[in-house]
């Protein structure tokens, strides 16, 4: 929960100042300070863990309106979801529509809710950082407080135009769900899978994947990944070898050339998809769609779990740590990062310890939402020598303190259902020895199901 825990006001002769504070489950994140019309954005601490793009420093702005300033904020990072058909429960397409959400908007950026995004800026770059930068916050927060003027209409940028057909390209193949699924009007629904049959008569490599809903407005995001041999559970963390996921204003899984996943003849995919209802029924019937390798592939890229099944958290344990490793037995390169707790997780980090000594933070999720299952997608491929060793550590809130917490009084051990609890530090990589090279162009007549 976040709330405002400073307030100070301080009048003078020519300008007023406020400095707001914000805390966020225990953590402070920044100050906003406002100079008549002037907003600064100012980290706490260069120390705490922070989110967003606090450690920029401050940033002052000067007059804002909505045409020149606001609106091309808006369409590069809130757009994708805040439009109609989307996830978000309203549009922020104009200014009047701006205007009627200034409030919670103002509450959602100083408390770095939205955009949603949960990594802390000091560690790694990540392709789908959907984060505010510091100017964009202070630019904002200054339009609200200076009256929310639309300014001169000659300013508005042309309306941003959304693909509607595949980012990937029209696929080779595209895999749906078996049937349509209702989303009920109300409640909260457990993740929903489906097992899909592939119907591959032969081994195929995967150089792009893209998970694609089939009802945006309630359909929170999906991961696709292989099923196992046996009946599906979601504790088989080895077997989980995801191969993409969707969330609003997320990228496809796209691999370097000569890099793809291999999907072996016959095997089938679970479509797990997380609903969100919106207070009528909607139907959904989401798919996959899977573009093959059109040049030979060198290197295979695999997922990891980096798991640890035997955690149990104590009764009301407001802080408890739990740690996981894995080491790379031969030279490689990791494209993405992918945590996954459940309600009671709290944080979540990433580090790397090399051969030579050197230790070094991939990822920091200093507060882990559960309802946000973001992959985190390096910019570029991070070289990961033989002896590698990653280590993951996790935090989890099974106090009374931790308002999503299903019974504070029960010890907490691994399972499936979102009142058990997990802890997998996902990566994708690939080997840097090269397999044969393998003539994958795609052939004609590969069904789409």
């Amino acid at each position: 929960m976040a709330a405002v825990v400073g307030l100070t006001l301080l009048a003078g002769a020519a300008a007023v100042v406020l400095v707001v504070l914000v805390l966020d489950r225990e953590q402070p994140k920044t100050s906003v300070t406002y100079t008549g019309k002037r907003a600064t954005v100012h980290p706490v601490s260069p120390g705490l863990n922070t989110s967003r793009k606090a450690s920029e420093g401050p940033v002052a702005v000067g007059a804002v309106t909505f045409a020149a300033d606001v609106a091309p904020i808006l369409q590069e990072k809130c757009q994708s979801c805040h439009r109609p058909g989307q996830v978000a429960p309203f549009a922020l397409l104009t200014c009047a529509q701006a205007r009627r959400w200034a409030g919670p908007i103002r509450e959602a950026i100083e408390d770095l809710r939205m955009p949603p995004w949960h990594a802390d800026p000091r560690h790694g770059h990540f392709a789908n950082d959907r984060s505010l930068t510091a100017r964009q916050r202070a630019t904002l927060l200054a339009w609200v407080d200076q009256g929310m003027p639309l300014g001169d209409p000659r300013d508005l940028p042309p309306p941003r135009k959304f693909p509607e057909g595949w980012a990937i390209g029209m696929p080779d193949v595209i895999l749906q769900m078996p049937e349509p699924y209702t989303v009920a009007a109300q409640g909260i629904l457990p993740y929903q899978r489906f097992r899909v049959p592939t119907h591959f008569t032969r081994d195929v490599w995967v150089q792009a994947a893209e998970a694609r809903p089939g009802d945006r407005a309630v359909v929170h995001h999906i991961c696709v990944f292989l099923a196992p041999d046996e009946p599906y559970s979601e504790g088989l963390t080895d077997a989980r070898r995801e191969l993409v996921c969707y969330a609003p204003g997320d990228l496809p899984s796209v691999f370097p050339p000569g890099v793809a996943k291999l999907i072996p003849a016959g095997a089938e995919l679970v479509i797990e998809v997380h609903y969100t209802p919106i207070g009528v029924p909607r139907t959904d019937r989401s798919s996959v769609g899977l573009m093959l390798a059109r040049q030979p592939v060198f290197h295979r890229a695999f997922t990891k779990g980096i798991s640890r099944k035997d955690l149990e958290i104590p009764p009301g344990a407001a802080n408890h740590a739990v740690a996981s490793s894995f080491t790379f037995p031969d030279d490689a390169h990791l494209l993405s990062l992918m945590p996954h707790m459940h309600v009671r997780g709290k944080d979540f980090r990433y580090t790397a310890v090399y051969p030579d000594g050197r230790s070094e933070v991939l990822l920091e999720v200093p507060a882990y939402d559960f309802g946000w299952q973001s992959v985190y997608r390096l910019v570029e491929p991070r070289t990961m020598p033989r002896g590698t060793r990653i280590d993951c550590l996790a935090h989890f809130d099974n106090s009374a303190g931790n308002p999503a917490n299903p019974d504070p009084t029960k010890a907490v051990r691994w399972g499936e259902q979102t009142f058990d609890e997990m802890m997998i530090g996902f990566i994708d990589y690939y080997e840097d020895t090269p397999i044969s090279p393998t003539p994958v162009t795609p052939r004609p007549g590969l069904a789409r199901q």
